[in-house]
C-alpha cells in the first residue's frame, strides 16, 4: 500500500488480521473447559461433572487414584518397550512388526523404525494409536 502525504511517500505493509484464541481456565492456559466437546471426547470420566452429589464426592478420589495407577503403569510399559521389537495388531486383521521408538505426549501416535507391513518395509514411520487394537513385545 502506498500513501502520499504532502511531499512524502510512505510505504505501508498490507494489514493482516490476527486470530486471538481464548485462554484456558488455568493460569498457564493449558486446560480446557470441562463442558467443551474436546474435553468430553478426550477426557471422559465415569462421574458426570455437571451434577455433584455426596456419592460423587466419595467416588472421585477412588477414580482419580485408579486412573493415576493405570496411567503410571502404561507409561512404564512405554518406557520398557523402547528400542524393542513390537508386534502391532491393527484393524482388518493386519499385523505389523517394528522397533518401538517413542510416543507423543498425548499418546496419539507411536514412532517406530523398520516397520514390516504386508506390502513392504518402511525405515521410519508414525502409527496412529486409534488404528491399533493392541501391541505385544517380548520382555
Amino acid at each position: 500500500m502506498l500513501i502520499t502525504g504532502g511531499n512524502k511517500r510512505l510505504n505501508m505493509a498490507t494489514p493482516v488480521s490476527v486470530l486471538r484464541l481464548p485462554k484456558g481456565p488455568d493460569p498457564n492456559s493449558r486446560g480446557f473447559d470441562p463442558k467443551s466437546p474436546r474435553f468430553i471426547a478426550l477426557c471422559r470420566t465415569s462421574i458426570p461433572t455437571s451434577a455433584v452429589s455426596e456419592a460423587d464426592v466419595e467416588q472421585l478420589p477412588k477414580e482419580q487414584h485408579a486412573r493415576s495407577v493405570l496411567r503410571e503403569s502404561f507409561l512404564r510399559c512405554l518406557l520398557s518397550v523402547t528400542n524393542k521389537k513390537v508386534q502391532f495388531h491393527m484393524y482388518e486383521r493386519v499385523k505389523v512388526e517394528a522397533t518401538f521408538g517413542a510416543s507423543d505426549i498425548d499418546v496419539m501416535n507411536f514412532q517406530v523404525s523398520d516397520l514390516h507391513t504386508p506390502i513392504g518395509v518402511q525405515k521410519e514411520a508414525l502409527i496412529r494409536c486409534q488404528d491399533v487394537i493392541s501391541f505385544s513385545f517380548d520382555a
